[in-house]
């Protein structure tokens, strides 16, 4: 447990019980996020968090512009980068040698004109380090919640945890796209097996500096395209995505076969791959889905980030969205509680106001996956030539822009804070 955990959980007892504003379940950058807004604005709030430790293996960890300018205007960014992170100037889709898709990240306005991979763990300290500082903030790990407490007339009044009792006047369901406050409250997920696709993901050490600096889908012929990038302080976060389902298929041929495939679909890291990939427990299965949930709200209730729409790994939008989620719900919530109307009405604005940029960022992820997924003389002779041709047009500005920042219209609602901590 790391020593921010520890200040601001101290002296909680398993029988007590927690009275807070807002009682956000989940503890990833979506929910610390939404807490240090609402914390800022005066409220009181208390995260809930499963795992007893955010010292762990995350997968996502790129981040966006859009999210960088987030964070950085809530005083998060720059001690987050100062634990370790790395800076991408490039996506570029690569078959052999030959580029055939190149997204510039430079082309941006500085100084957010990179992809940043940093570890979820030193955003998610930084985060709890800056919500500790608030008296109003109350944070509860290792605490699973197994169920939405109900008044009389059916409104979530809070949750209740592993013999902790968490009463707030609005519970915000921002655990995952497993989310179990969304399976608590009767919500269907509103899963779609849009992409088609499942990824094995694993790790490699470097034994040298990486040159580039890009996140790189390299496709070989005969082989599935694969994901890598950099990730701090000597690592390369690999991704080969397989069929969905096919797993199964392709681990019946055994390690070395794995092993083989995986050297032909990214050469460059082959003499790792035979070194460091051991045994099949070193490589992790991801479900790749998207879904949005059939509603985000219910009286008491309000669900947000993975736990309300969840994306494909595909262009790194999950941190970027999620960040962005607390950013348009926080005014909201603000308004909710000062108001004392916690409605479903009321807090489905929330997915009114979100629901059109979602929308249009699974488009996108969409035609980002049929770019590197897709075969043929179009994919591998015309698209470089039109990609090349549009890359200086205003729709490939307007589209690099949308991918990076998402809707611009979206600023951190700073009139509605009460201190400047």
């Amino acid at each position: 447990m790391t020593a921010a955990a520890e200040e601001v959980r101290a002296g909680a007892r398993a029988d007590e019980e927690h009275r807070s504003d807002v009682c956000v379940v989940g503890a990833g950058p979506a929910g610390l996020t939404l807490a240090l807004l609402l914390l800022k604005s005066g409220l009181r709030v208390t995260v809930v968090e499963r795992s007893r430790s955010h010292q762990r293996e995350f997968r996502g960890e790129i981040l966006q512009p859009g999210a960088m300018t987030v964070l950085d205007r809530l005083g998060v960014l720059a001690g987050a980068r100062e634990r370790g992170c790395h800076e991408h100037d490039r996506f570029r889709l690569v078959e052999q040698d030959r580029v055939l898709l190149d997204i510039d990240y430079r082309a941006l306005p500085a100084p957010y004109d990179h992809l940043l991979s940093i570890p979820q763990s030193h955003l998610l300290t930084e985060l709890l380090l800056h919500c500790a500082r608030f008296a109003g903030f109350e944070y509860v790990d290792g605490c699973r919640v197994n169920a939405l407490l109900r008044d009389e007339r059916g409104r979530i009044t809070g949750a209740a945890a592993d013999g902790h009792v968490f009463h707030s006047k609005v519970v915000v369901g921002a655990d995952g796209r497993f989310s179990k406050v969304r399976r608590l409250a009767g919500i269907e997920a509103g899963r779609t097996e849009a992409f088609d696709q499942d990824v094995l993901w694993f790790k490699l050490t470097r034994h040298e500096p990486q040159a580039a600096h890009d996140v790189r889908v390299f496709r070989s012929a005969g082989t599935s395209p694969v994901l890598a990038y950099g990730s701090w302080p000597d690592r390369i976060q690999v991704g080969w995505t397989l069929p969905h389902g096919g797993y199964k298929n392709v681990v019946a041929e055994g390690l070395d076969h794995v092993k083989a495939q995986l050297s032909k679909a990214v050469p460059a890291y082959a003499d790792l791959i035979a070194e460091q990939i051991t045994s099949l427990r070193d490589l992790s299965l991801l479900d790749v889905f998207s879904g949005r949930a059939e509603r985000w709200a219910a009286d008491g209730l309000v669900l947000m980030g993975d736990a309300a729409h969840t994306h494909s790994p595909i262009g790194a939008q999950g941190i970027n969205l999620s960040v962005q989620d607390a950013v348009v719900l926080h005014p909201l919530l603000v308004e909710s509680v000062g108001r004392g109307d916690a409605s479903a009405a009321f807090l489905s604005r929330f997915e009114e106001r979100r629901a059109p940029d979602i929308a249009t960022m699974m488009r996108l992820q969409g035609m980002q996956s049929k770019a590197m997924l897709s075969t043929g003389t179009f994919a591998t002779r015309v698209r470089p030539k039109l990609a090349a041709v549009v890359k200086h047009t205003p729709v490939y500005r307007k589209v690099l822009r949308t991918i990076a920042f998402g809707n611009p219209s979206i600023e951190v609602a700073e009139g509605l804070f009460t201190t400047g901590r």
